[in-house]
């Protein structure tokens, strides 16, 4: 279930960027904006314009595959995507974070034996790769205080932490935890960490572990980068938790759940860490065979969107009660198979879909009034495409 890759790299993969490390480096992001309606021509004039870094991940060892990390440029008033090249001598990197100085970018290595990379992006050199004593690492992402970097291994089902020195590089991990309890669920032979990252306030690291249908909740240590389990907060059996994503306020989450095609409402208590978890709700798919990938709020608040494998949608959902309530509206066919990631433009106003079986990325612009979503544009192509990371 972990990969989907090899034979369903589709021929729109083959139109790989070519290699170019020497390209010149994309423009820094302008700053961010609040996030508007599309639909006044006047606030569209006012929206951000001029080429903007697009990173993508994908499978460097699938057949169709990639040849490293994907550069690219976007509009952002029209959210056109040109590509620039390739950064190569990266394996693997199926997901990817930026540092939140925005110089170094950090790459999951998702073999067997898992590592993690950085690289400068100033020059686009390769900084180092550290092991993270586990396998398959999926998902990655920095505290916010930029010393340090938390990996998931799906394989293991364990997490990790490395530190980030003055440069960006990573130095040797300063923990790794398995998840050895509860039990696994219904169907799952073992842990399958899929997701770490800090609580919007910063108290709590999260972990979501689609193996044993549970969220972990750890405090870390940040001088010597250690965590140290506060809480845990358990799925319906089965539901094999993918992806957790905070409203704005802070106060509540949503929880995709790949295994039984669901989304939850969560609540969070930022003093003890705990994590509740609400009950099941529709993705709106039918009876078709569906995976929810990944959930994601707009920026003010109002709607959250849900990417669909199998349904090749994107649900879309109000968000009600100052985030406690999850409404269905509808869904929206994301013009391309098998969409693994999602990702906002910084303003929230593009919203840019990572289509691992079409080997495309689709771009649509996001209404802020009404949560509308309109495609922007022809999918771009790039090889088996499982992550866009656009700054």
């Amino acid at each position: 279930r972990r990969r989907f890759v090899g034979a369903l790299a589709s021929g729109a993969a083959a139109a790989a960027l070519p290699a170019c490390d020497d390209a010149p480096a994309p423009a820094s992001p302008t700053n961010p904006a609040v996030p508007e309606s599309s639909a006044s021509p006047s606030r569209e004039a006012r929206r951000p314009s001029g080429p903007r870094p697009l990173y993508l991940g994908t499978y460097t060892s699938a057949e169709g595959g990639g040849k490293g990390i994907g550069l690219a440029v976007y509009d952002a008033a029209t959210g056109r995507i040109t590509g620039t090249g390739t950064l190569t001598g990266v394996d693997d990197p199926s997901y990817l974070a930026i540092h939140p100085d925005r110089h170094t970018l950090y790459a999951v290595n998702e073999r067997e034996e898992g590592a993690v990379t950085a690289v400068r992006l100033s020059d686009r050199k390769v900084l180092g790769s550290r092991s993270t004593g586990g396998a398959a690492p999926c998902h990655l992402s920095v505290h916010p205080g930029g010393r340090w970097l938390f990996s998931a291994d799906y394989g293991s089902g364990s997490v990790a932490v490395h530190p980030i020195g003055a440069s960006g590089a990573l130095g040797e991990r300063t923990d790794l935890v398995r998840h050895t309890r509860p039990a696994p669920g219904p169907g799952q032979e073992g842990p399958h960490a899929h997701q770490i990252f800090t609580s919007p306030d910063g108290g709590h690291i999260l972990a979501v572990d689609l193996g044993t249908d549970t969220v972990y909740t750890y405090r870390l240590d940040e001088k010597a980068g250690t965590l140290t389990e506060v809480a845990q907060a358990r799925t319906r059996p089965g539901a094999g938790p993918r992806h957790l994503t905070f409203h704005p306020g802070g106060r509540y989450a949503y929880l995709a759940n790949e295994v039984d095609n669901t989304v939850a409402v969560c609540s969070y208590d930022p003093a003890s860490g705990r994590v509740t978890v609400g009950e099941a709700q529709s993705t709106g798919t039918g009876p078709g065979t569906n995976y929810p990938a990944q959930i994601l709020v707009t920026p003010n608040g109002r709607y959250a969107f849900l990417a669909n494998r199998g349904d090749n949608s994107l649900t879309r959902y109000a968000v009600e009660a100052d985030g406690a309530r999850l409404r269905l509206l509808d869904t929206v066919p994301v013009g391309g198979d098998f969409p693994r990631q999602i990702a906002f433009s910084p303003e929230g106003t593009l919203l840019f879909a990572a289509n691992q079986k079409s080997g495309t990325v689709t771009v649509f612009r996001v209404d802020g009034t009404s949560g509308a979503l309109r495609r922007a544009g022809e999918p771009f192509p790039s090889p088996v495409a499982v992550c866009a990371l656009p700054l």
